[in-house]
């Protein structure tokens, strides 16, 4: 499990999705042909919110046996591997700066089509089409932030009830966009 970090929020910063595309194109090389996409998920993927300044990609493959063999080739990178880490048909994966250890990346890995992949598309694109609720969020994440600033493990759980319960209205919502 890797330790907890500071939370540190920032402001959306646009280049963003251009830092997550340049990151993608680097982990489909190394996973290869077992590779459907990476989608760029997490707050650092909807404008107007805060985030960590943490990127959170999710790789889509056909099978998680081929993303397995590939685990050397995803290492090379730099990323350190994680396994499920807690939920199970995952594979965490995370990057950071070798210099000061600063997390940059965190790859989420799934078999296309899994419900956890489909979890995280919903609320991704739920959050960008309807922009009251992700600036509920923002302001939830402030709070969480402003009570568990050097605990990212703490802070994550602070958020944890609200997202479940926007996750269920996501899941209803997402066939019918």
């Amino acid at each position: 499990m890797p330790p907890p970090i500071e939370v540190e929020l920032v402001a959306h910063d646009p280049r963003w999705a251009q830092a997550a595309a340049e990151r993608a194109r680097a982990l489909a090389a190394a996973i290869g042909p077992a590779l459907i996409g990476v989608e760029h998920i997490g707050s650092t993927a909807i404008a107007g919110i805060r985030a960590k300044p943490v990127l959170d990609l999710m790789p889509l493959v056909r099978d998680l046996a081929e993303l397995d063999a590939r685990r050397g080739e995803v290492e090379a990178l730099g990323y350190q591997w994680w396994g499920e880490y807690g939920l199970p048909g995952r594979r965490y994966c995370t990057l950071s700066d070798p210099d000061g250890g600063r997390r940059r990346v965190q790859a989420h890995c799934y078999a296309s089509g899994s419900a956890e992949a489909i979890r995280h598309l919903a609320f991704r694109d739920y959050l960008r089409a309807h922009p009251d609720i992700a600036a509920d969020y923002d302001a939830l994440k402030q709070r969480c932030r402003d009570r568990h600033p050097m605990d990212s493990h703490a802070y994550s759980e602070c958020k944890n009830d609200w997202i479940q319960r926007v996750q269920a209205q996501a899941l209803r919502w997402y066939p019918q966009r």
